[in-house]
């Protein structure tokens, strides 16, 4: 595994694993992608208001790292991939799940306070999509276990848990095989993105 291309400040922020080269990939074959998503974590802060916030619906801390991407001036946008299988002159639609980012051949989930079920959906798809030729490498961004530090102090453990989204759930289900052959980066969100002023 070599992230030696991920410049040394996100290297402090956030942590990082990859499957299959994936950042080399990034960066040699989707250099425009690799910048985004680097300028994407470089201007990201997770705001203490944004943690204790009520919940209902998708929480301002994915919305903000989905809207720095799909930014117009971007172009990453939401996609669903409509798949035809064939058998026997039978057509049968195998549709994909929404996929949170899409840019060229390049997909990014934030998973930040979901059911781990999600991983287990998000991994699928880009094993479908990879071994389909469509996708050649899938990103995951998600919390990191520790900032469960964070959140006892500001009283919101309730609203997160040991068994929603989080890179100790992760982990196991890639080192299981749930993304098959495709290339993936991980991406941690941690205690040193926290802004506490925020």
């Amino acid at each position: 595994m070599s992230l030696k291309n991920i410049p040394a400040n996100l290297l402090k922020r956030y942590r990082f694993d990859e499957r299959r080269h994936a950042s080399a990939i990034l960066q040699q074959d989707f250099s425009s992608e690799w910048e985004d998503l680097l300028a994407c974590l470089d201007a990201f802060k997770l705001r203490r208001s944004d943690i204790l916030a009520a919940g209902g619906g998708r929480s301002a801390i994915p919305k903000a790292l989905d809207g720095f991407l799909q930014h117009p001036s971007r172009g990453w946008k939401k996609k669903r991939f409509e798949i035809v299988v064939k058998v026997d002159g039978i057509e049968l639609p195998t549709p994909t799940h929404e996929i949170d980012n899409v840019k060229n051949r390049v997909g990014v989930e934030v998973e930040w306070n979901n059911k781990t079920e999600f991983y287990d959906r998000d991994l699928n798809n880009f094993r479908l999509l990879h071994q389909l030729g469509v996708l050649s490498v899938g990103v995951i961004i998600t919390r990191q276990s520790e900032l469960r530090t964070i959140f006892e102090q500001l009283g919101k453990w309730d609203s997160y848990g040991t068994t929603s989204t989080h890179w100790d759930k992760l982990i196991p289900k890639i080192d299981g095989g749930g993304a098959g052959g495709c290339p993936l980066l991980l991406v941690g969100l941690g205690p040193e993105c926290y802004d506490p002023n925020s």
